[in-house]
This record gives C-alpha cells, sequence and structure tokens, in this order.
C-alpha cells in the first residue's frame, strides 16, 4: 500500500514558504505569514473557501507528507499552534465557529505532498457542509471499531482504552 504520493522531483511549495522562499511556486509571501515556531508555521491559505475567507494553513517545518509519516512529536506543537490560531481566529473574525480538516492522499483529497492542517472560519448557513450524513446501527459501528482495533494489533499497536 502506497503511503506518499509525490511525483519525482517534486519540489514542495510548503517547503519553500518554510524556507522564506517568495514567488509564484508558493503563490504565499512573507506578510502572509501568521505565526513560525521551531516546529511549526502558520500562514493564510492562498486557496480559500467563498463563505469562508481568511482561513489558515499549519505545517510543520520539517517535510513530512502526510499523516502516516508525521513523527510524534510534531503532534502537539502543530496542535498546539492550531489551537492558539483558531483563538485568535475567533477573535479576528468573529465567527460563530472553527473547523480543521486535515486531508491524506488523493482519495482524501490531499493535494499537496506536505502534511497541513486547514483552520476554517465558520458562520451560520455557511453552507460548508456538502455531504450528507445518517447515524448508523451500533451493531455496525462495533463492528468497525473492532476491525480497527484488530489492525492496531497487527500493526503492534496497542489501543489505549480508558475504563469507566
Amino acid at each position: 500500500m502506497p503511503l506518499n504520493h509525490a511525483p519525482n522531483g517534486y519540489q514542495c511549495p510548503f517547503c519553500m514558504i518554510v524556507a522564506g522562499e517568495e514567488g509564484r511556486a508558493t503563490a504565499t509571501i512573507a506578510a502572509e505569514v501568521i505565526e513560525r515556531t521551531d516546529m511549526a508555521t502558520a500562514f493564510i491559505a492562498s486557496k480559500q473557501l467563498l463563505n469562508n475567507l481568511g482561513h489558515v494553513l499549519v505545517i510543520p517545518n520539517q517535510h513530512f507528507e502526510n499523516l502516516y509519516s508525521l513523527p510524534d512529536e510534531f503532534a502537539v506543537p502543530l496542535q498546539s499552534l492550531t489551537r492558539r490560531i483558531a483563538i485568535a481566529m475567533k477573535h479576528a473574525y468573529g465567527c460563530d465557529g472553527i473547523s480543521l480538516r486535515q486531508h491524506n492522499e488523493p482519495g482524501g483529497g490531499q493535494d499537496v505532498w506536505h502534511y497541513h492542517i486547514h483552520i476554517y472560519p465558520r458562520y451560520r448557513d455557511d453552507e460548508y457542509f456538502p455531504a450528507k450524513s445518517t447515524a448508523r446501527p451500533i451493531a455496525e459501528r462495533v463492528s468497525q471499531a473492532a476491525l480497527v482495533r484488530n489492525q492496531l494489533a497487527l500493526l503492534g499497536e496497542q489501543p489505549v482504552l480508558a475504563t469507566r
């Protein structure tokens, strides 16, 4: 199962942003960078949803293609920066809420081969969700949980289950 999809010779636009390179390949200039820490960078996204303007991307400063290759030590710094930016966006835009998105592989909607988290300002009736969902029966959900738990065990991971 391939986990990497960047074509040979891929020039990562997000690595260029971290390196401070500006131009057409990145579509981002230094003034769009909101914050940079030792581990992560947050900047305004060049492509935005019309009803959710001002969305932000948070990326690790090192190149990791997707969630599968992201080392655990980057998770907390990325989430910490994401949280701080989300709080700032809520105050700056006066939005009704915030949504986070993170895509992996082409089938998951990823189109830049560098791990990134989207932070969207949300507004009532903003038409953000095109997909419909429906409640699934408990037996089906239990079966789904067992499938993933079993796969964790096959991968050598032990699921952590909190007791009540």
